[in-house]
């Protein structure tokens, strides 16, 4: 792995601390709220019998990368919410996959085709199945512009699931006739933070070029 890409993960392991209990590898998944009773905390609301939670940070040391102040535990539900990206803006959630977190799996990829994330059916909220290290980011991808490939989309529509921290690498028939545009762009840094925010029990985040993205976390306590 380059020397920027351990520094990245190096950061990330030690940045995001894990609850004690072990960590499950299983994909995470969407879900339907039941009703609980709970109380609520700093950053933090009750409403519909949920603890809903903004308290996400930006590590100075990392400004593209958005992560709860508390590591995410099973039973919680993330959601991101793209209030507007940018035609060429994706925004990634992604989990380490390794003990050092030198290997990681992309979970989500949101473009700014509404409705549509990928990996998901739903296009907010995700339920996290193990204690693990989750995080946010963005990267800004070549255009699409073939017009000799009639049937590609106007998006990056399928990614590489597994590989290092912060990288996000298309696949498929849009991939193919960009290769060396994607070869280009991988070289590049991701899209920074510029703009940070808690609006109640919401983290706002702006990254450089407008793209704003709205997260919490909700979790139910046990009866």
């Amino acid at each position: 792995m380059p020397p920027v890409r351990i520094l990245v993960a190096l950061s990330i392991a030690t940045a995001m601390a894990l609850p004690a209990s072990g960590q499950q590898i299983a994909p995470a998944r969407d879900v339907n709220l039941p009703g609980v009773t709970v109380t609520a905390d700093a950053y933090t609301e009750s409403r519909g019998g949920y603890l809903i939670s903004g308290d996400f940070k930006v590590d100075p040391r990392m400004p593209s990368v958005v992560f709860p102040a508390t590591a995410l535990v099973e039973g919680d539900v993330l959601s991101v919410e793209p209030q507007h990206l940018n035609d060429n803006d994706y925004v990634v959630l992604q989990e380490c996959a390794s003990a050092d977190c030198s290997d990681s799996r992309i979970v989500r990829v949101w473009s700014s085709v509404a409705g549509r994330p990928i990996g998901g059916g739903n296009d907010r909220r995700i339920i996290i199945p193990h204690e693990n290290k989750y995080w946010i980011w963005a990267k800004r991808l070549p255009e699409i512009s073939r017009p000799d490939c009639e049937t590609c989309s106007t998006r990056f529509t399928s990614f590489e699931r597994m590989g290092p921290p912060m990288t996000i690498n298309p696949t498929g028939e849009e991939a193919r006739y960009h290769r060396t545009e994607l070869d280009a762009v991988a070289k590049t840094d991701p899209l920074p933070v510029t703009k940070q925010q808690h609006e109640g029990s919401t983290f706002v985040i702006t990254f450089a070029g407008g793209s704003t993205v709205r997260i919490r976390r909700m979790h139910a306590a046990a009866p």
